[in-house]
């Protein structure tokens, strides 16, 4: 009895070890899980007057766990986290008097423009990828060959298909895939197929001075996506305040043309470690864009297009347009884009090829609702990525519109007169070494102006640069050179007489 009595205590004790081991597991796994989250605000107000409902959205915000799942829910995507940092509580906001920028929502609606030709015949073709000409002299034709053969007006002229005839640049049955895509690595582009509903079409990005890129980035694409979410700051990525010039535009009517599609996002607040660790600060914007903007808008569905881009990062519309049209592509989406340094005139050798896109039923499910997780291509080692490739029934591989040689868009890097370049180098964040803002002889006006002339970088190299002219395919986005007075410094180099 005494034994059996012994042998029940000691597998309660073991039992009892076996929890307090399991106990501190998961305690070092929610520290470790905290620590990498630590610019989170764990005790933000939550607004439902329900106890129970306060507490499940502290847990959702906790871990930014968005139930994906679920795309119809709006309280789903609504709910967001604000994110933890230094507050600068003088900000003064002048609003209109309707509604604050920075809190109005956006509610997605489905795109009535006609994409496509139907025709009685059965063919469907993308109306600006055919030859109309081409394609009105076909119906003609089989009209006449009706006319003259009146047998053929039953049935069997139903069964008689017009064929798409294809403009240059565009390609397939329909004529609806451009060429970036045609001679893309895209597995699937034989058997990608027109939507009967256009995707809707999201592009997030953070603005700093980049304004006369972000002039030809809405007018590249103002047609085709649907919303563009802008988030600015009243801190430099260094952390110093800065103006809120964008907002201060948008209020002045300098965006009047493309208003309706912007949702501002303000930040205003810069993150704890970011002064001594600029990649912190890189993540946090990127991350507090995707989430509030996000959380912003209505009426998102599961295949809406997602896409995150630096302000000097401009996709071609011709690729964006195919993945709000066309069903059949694969996901993660990278882009591929001319590079060059200065202005469009300093073109770099190949392709800055970026993971950009996704839909949004990929963003909430493997990157957490998370615009920063998407372009480190990471994908496959998250939690979530297998559990939702196998809810799609199909191998999710990643691919790029364009290709080294074929350009879907472009990357133009410290592109600004002198002066912006002066105030991109006080301004960047403290993690990408060498920092040329802190050494005095490289913020010179006079030293900007030799680089430009140049071409050459801050480290005193020179590369050399393929030759490149305004009038070659790709050379910049098209409001740019159909402007070409106004943007010329940044299509010709504006010191390259002063070079001999």
């Amino acid at each position: 009895m005494g034994r059996s009595h012994l042998s029940v205590r000691m597998r309660i004790r073991r039992f009892k070890v076996f929890l307090l081991c399991l106990l501190g597991i998961c305690v070092i796994s929610f520290l470790h899980y905290y620590k990498a989250l630590h610019n989170i605000s764990l005790l933000q107000e939550l607004s439902s007057p329900s106890t129970h409902l306060k507490t499940l959205k502290m847990f959702s915000d906790i871990f930014w766990n968005f139930p994906a799942a679920d795309f119809h829910s709006q309280q789903d995507f609504h709910e967001h986290s604000h994110l933890k940092g230094n507050v600068d509580s003088n900000v003064i906001l002048p609003d209109p008097s309707d509604r604050k920028l920075h809190e109005r929502t956006f509610v997605l609606h489905d795109d009535p423009t006609p994409f496509f030709i139907h025709t009685k015949s059965g063919a469907v073709c993308f109306r600006e990828g055919t030859d109309v000409a081409t394609f009105a002299s076909h119906r003609r034709l089989l009209q006449h060959h009706r006319e003259i053969n009146p047998k053929d007006k039953g049935s069997n002229a139903d069964k008689v298909v017009v064929q798409c005839p294809c403009q240059q640049g565009w390609h397939g049955p329909h004529c609806g895939i451009p060429t970036i895509v045609y001679h893309s690595n895209l597995p699937s582009k034989s058997k990608v197929t027109p939507r009967k509903v256009p995707r809707r079409v999201i592009n997030a990005i953070n603005i700093n001075h980049e304004f006369d890129l972000l002039h030809a980035r809405f007018h590249e694409l103002g047609d085709v996506v649907d919303v563009f979410l802008v988030c600015e700051s009243n801190f430099t990525a260094y952390g110093d305040s800065r103006p809120l010039v964008f907002r201060k535009q948008i209020l002045n009517g300098m965006f009047d043309y493309i208003k309706h599609k912007i949702l501002y996002v303000f930040l205003d607040r810069f993150p704890d470690g970011g002064h001594s660790d600029g990649w912190i600060v890189d993540d946090y914007l990127r991350t507090y864009l995707t989430k509030n903007g996000m959380s912003r808008l209505e009426g998102l569905k599961e295949d809406d297009v997602f896409i995150i881009d630096d302000a000097d990062e401009i996709p071609a519309r011709d690729g964006i347009l195919f993945l709000k049209l066309y069903d059949g592509w694969t996901e993660p989406v990278g882009i591929h884009m001319r590079k060059s340094l200065y202005g469009f005139y300093w073109r770099q050798f190949g392709t800055l090829n970026v993971l950009s896109a996704c839909t949004a039923a990929m963003l909430f499910k493997v990157y957490n609702g998370d615009g920063i997780l998407l372009r480190r291509r990471s994908y496959y080692s998250m939690s979530g990525f297998r559990e939702y490739e196998n809810s799609t029934g199909r191998i999710l591989v990643p691919w790029a519109i364009g290709s080294p040689i074929h350009y879907a868009g472009w990357h133009c890097s410290w592109c600004f007169k002198p002066e912006g370049i002066y105030y991109k180098l006080i301004s960047a964040q403290n993690g990408d070494f060498p920092r040329w803002g802190d050494y005095s002889e490289k913020r010179k006006i006079s030293y900007i102006k030799e680089l430009i002339q140049t071409g050459g970088w801050f480290d005193g190299s020179i590369p050399d640069y393929p030759p490149s002219d305004p009038k070659e395919h790709m050379f910049a986005p098209k409001y740019l050179l159909d402007n070409y007075e106004k943007y010329r410094y940044l299509l010709e180099n504006p010191y390259a007489k002063e070079k001999h």
